[in-house]
């Protein structure tokens, strides 16, 4: 499935390789209509946590009050070469939000992350990769 404008795959604009840990939070469908074919070898992880860290994050969020405490504990999942992907209702799909990428890119640095890349997931979602702040990285 291509998404946005490019004609790039989503899961090639997301990063998601072969053999990746992944967890995806809040999606509004199941995640394979999303993204179409995960590559081979995608271990889908559940939210409970406890189950080691992932390589990449995908939450999909409608409203901003959320988002700090969410995107602190989303940063203590991912390795510290992880990425954590937010994604939020585009403001031409009419869904009810408040969130917008200022939004994300304030609470992702309060949380010591910094965004990347953005990106169209779909019609309706729009997306910003976060990662840990290179001096946050514990040397790295």
């Amino acid at each position: 499935m291509s998404s946005g404008y490019s004609g790039t795959p989503l899961v090639r604009k997301l990063g998601i390789r072969a053999g990746m840990r992944l967890l995806v939070e809040a999606a509004p469908r199941p995640y394979a209509e999303i993204v179409a074919d995960l590559p081979a070898g995608v271990e889908l992880v559940d939210d409970q946590g406890g189950s080691g860290p992932v390589d990449l994050v995908h939450v999909f969020v409608t409203e901003g009050d959320v988002l700090p405490e969410k995107l602190r504990a989303l940063r203590g999942r991912i390795h510290s070469a992880g990425t954590v992907w937010v994604s939020w209702p585009k403001r031409s799909a009419r869904v009810p939000t408040d969130v917008t990428e200022d939004v994300v890119r304030a609470a992702a640095l309060a949380a010591g992350l910094v965004d990347v890349k953005v990106c169209a997931v779909d019609a309706t979602w729009s997306g910003l990769k976060l990662v840990i702040r290179v001096r946050d990285r514990g040397g790295q």
